[in-house]
């Protein structure tokens, strides 16, 4: 960090409303590490979510944080890999730069001020008449996000369908798919109305999605972290969910949103579950996104104040308090 600058670091633990649960098992807490950068006066802040499925921890993310000496944004991709601790750091950057020039995160970005938009809800993994159930509950959501993991899928499918007919669904298998199910899921899903199909398969065990007729997107998430991993999806996804925690921050996302299009590729905006301090930085990409999937706060039992507001479904700009 800078002369000018100092960093620290923190790890806050959010209680999640009942509990979460996707292919790779379930969990009733959100332990987030927050970053903050300072010159006296001026405070930014950015949070991150360590996630154990690329090896990271709270602990090591601490310390990534507090060992960081980088002088601004620019330099953070040299200095420390795409991952949680970077993101953290990387969004308490942007939001210092924001606050200490008296602009907004977005015009700082060269892009449009944030305006509302639609988010997915998500649905956790479990059996067939408690998705449905579930899914009836969430009536004021026109946009669901299923939670899949393989054996009985097409079940949950049809129960959701028939307890939201009116509802628009995408689907996350969390990597929870074998190769020999892939082509009964995909025409389950297109039975059942699903725009998209999110990571049915391992990482670097999708290379079937080439050989196959896919009626529905199928979206990349565990097999995409920053723009520099774009190019070897073409052919074998639709579409890709950019998460900050993934790219290491909102200054590598906003570049890999250019490239994915550029590519043809369609964009998800998705999260981690963790507070509207990590959802705020995410809204500047989500505003040409083609599938906003930013509802981590409305899994937490409480969230942080000040925070996003939502009216139904709609995520409104952040408070200029919590971040940008």
């Amino acid at each position: 960090m800078s002369d000018r600058l100092t960093v620290s670091a923190r790890t806050e633990i959010w209680p999640i409303a009942g509990s979460f649960t996707i292919a790779r098992g379930a969990k009733r807490e959100a332990v987030v590490v927050i970053a903050e950068v300072s010159d006296g006066r001026v405070r930014g802040r950015g949070e991150c979510v360590p996630y154990a499925r690329y090896a990271e921890t709270p602990e090591h993310t601490l310390a990534q944080i507090q060992a960081a000496h980088v002088e601004d944004r620019a330099l953070l991709a040299a200095a420390m890999p795409p991952g949680a601790a970077r993101n953290a750091l990387d969004c308490a950057l942007w939001d210092y730069e924001a606050k200490a020039g008296g602009m907004s995160a977005s015009s700082l970005a060269g892009r449009s001020e944030i305006k509302q938009v639609l988010t997915a809800f998500t649905i956790s993994l479990a059996l067939a008449d408690e998705m449905a159930a579930k899914a009836r509950a969430a009536k004021d959501f026109p946009l669901l996000k299923l939670k899949l993991g393989g054996e009985g899928d097409a079940g949950r499918l049809r129960a959701v369908r028939a307890a939201r007919p009116d509802a628009r669904l995408i689907a996350d298998a969390n990597e929870g798919w074998r190769p020999e199910m892939v082509v009964e899921l995909l025409a389950a899903c297109a039975e059942n109305g699903v725009e998209l199909v999110e990571q049915p398969l391992p990482a670097g065990e999708d290379a079937i999605l080439v050989e196959i007729v896919r009626p529905v997107p199928v979206c990349a998430d565990e097999s995409v972290h920053t723009g520099a991993d774009l190019a070897d999806l073409v052919g074998r996804y639709d579409a890709v969910n950019i998460k900050l925690d993934k790219t290491g921050g909102l200054t590598e996302a906003l570049i890999m949103a250019d490239r994915a299009r550029a590519l043809g590729l369609k964009i998800m905006v998705g999260c981690m579950v963790s507070t509207s301090l990590a959802m705020a930085p995410a809204l500047i990409l989500a505003q040409d996104a083609d599938w906003v999937d930013l509802d981590g706060p409305l899994l937490l039992a409480r969230d942080r104040e000040p925070g996003l507001t939502f009216s139904g479904a709609f995520i409104l700009p952040p408070p200029t308090a919590l971040w940008g």
